[in-house]
């Protein structure tokens, strides 16, 4: 066993990028170079707040730890909550987060060195 991190300690920072609107927020669970072969993060969406459309070159799988969200491609929407893993593969455009009245979590888990390509002005 390499670390055990308790989500709870870990601290939150704004995410300041062009893909998110609204107050968003992460936290870095493992940071890029530890050496493990996936990037592994929380994100926290306050209501009303979201990603824009985008595409990775890797597959994302999404656990939702909190609240209730959504997560759209460009052909469907699914409200997801608390409890719900999402996997969204390599190349499909889509969008995640709170657009609604309720915030929303989760953690975002995809391959080492994935791009991430916004495809939303």
């Amino acid at each position: 066993m390499k670390v055990v991190k308790k989500m709870s300690g870990l601290p939150k920072e704004p995410a300041v990028s062009a893909l998110f609107t609204g107050d968003v927020s992460r936290q870095v669970v493992f940071q890029p170079n530890d050496g493990q072969t996936f990037n592994f993060g929380i994100v926290s969406f306050s209501a009303h707040s979201r990603n824009k459309f985008h595409k990775h070159s890797s597959d994302q799988i999404l656990v939702v730890t909190e609240g209730t969200g959504v997560v759209a491609t460009d052909n469907e929407e699914q409200t997801v909550t608390a409890g719900d893993v999402v996997l969204i593969p390599a190349g499909e455009n889509h969008w995640h987060g709170a657009p609604g009245d309720t915030p929303m979590a989760h953690i975002a888990i995809t391959a080492k060195g994935s791009q991430t390509t916004q495809t939303e002005p």
